[in-house]
């Protein structure tokens, strides 16, 4: 009679398969975040290296374009953008570069932004370059100050680089003003947005793709309680606007409408 053959005895080191595929995946992950982390100081040396050449006085949009692998516009070249036809909406086809915009613009309105002259600031609506009243316009008047040219230019210039339409928002404080000229902060407010936008204009900027808005002292950023409120209070805005700005912009008719 034949003799039974003995079962193998139950194997207790099959979990080692499973540890260590474990132990295999968990080396693979922390490789890659040790990797990820290796890229990203790359990329923070790359930036701070850029930011440094361009306050040493190489052109902060040669290094951003570089960084970005951007092309350059020599400056003095205005570079052409595509125009939009006359029965499209503003909101068609809006360069997305007001991120980009804005650090070129912070170095070269450097000297204007440490005196306090203007600020800039990202808003839902677009890039937001405001000036202060004191630094733009007297008193009670809207007559643009002629120091204030080169600094209108450099943003005229820089508007041109986008073909993103922008309005210019004029904004006063609470105190009520009635003089010769206006009678209401309304009329202020309005006048100092069109003197703004005019120009603009002179300094090349289309006019097709400009606005003007007047909120005489409606839209307080600060106290009117106080002067030093009041005076953050009285300002004028030029607004670059992204698509989601100018969804509140009119239709353009098409031209042969508006020739009729």
């Amino acid at each position: 009679m034949p003799r039974k053959r003995r079962q193998p005895a139950p194997s207790h080191d099959r979990w080692l398969v499973s540890y260590a595929d474990f132990i295999t995946l968990l080396f693979a992950f922390f490789v890659v975040m040790f990797a990820t982390a290796q890229t990203d100081n790359a990329k923070t040396r790359a930036v701070s290296e850029s930011v440094k050449k361009a306050l040493q006085g190489e052109s902060f949009k040669t290094a951003f374009a570089m960084l970005m692998g951007g092309t350059v516009v020599p400056k003095g070249q205005r570079q052409a953008q595509p125009a939009l036809g006359r029965d499209q909406k503003m909101t068609k086809g809006l360069n997305p570069s007001l991120t980009e915009l804005m650090p070129y613009l912070a170095v070269q309105l450097q000297g204007e932004i440490q005196n306090g002259h203007l600020s800039l600031h990202m808003t839902p609506r677009g890039l937001a370059i405001s000036f202060t009243q004191a630094a733009l316009f007297p008193s009670g008047e809207d007559e643009i100050a002629k120091a204030l040219d080169p600094t209108i230019q450099t943003i005229a210039e820089a508007m041109n680089q986008v073909h993103n339409p922008a309005r210019a928002e004029g904004h006063t404080d609470s105190v009520p003003i009635h003089n010769s000229r206006f009678r209401s902060n309304w009329e202020l407010s309005a006048a100092r947005s069109i003197a703004l936008t005019e120009r603009l204009i002179q300094d090349g900027v289309p006019r097709d793709r400009l606005s003007i808005a007047g909120y005489a002292d409606t839209d307080p950023i600060d106290t009117n309680e106080t002067e030093a409120g009041r005076e953050r209070n009285r300002r004028v805005d030029i607004v670059i606007l992204n698509e989601a700005g100018a969804q509140g912009e009119p239709e353009r008719l098409p031209q042969a409408l508006q020739t009729h």
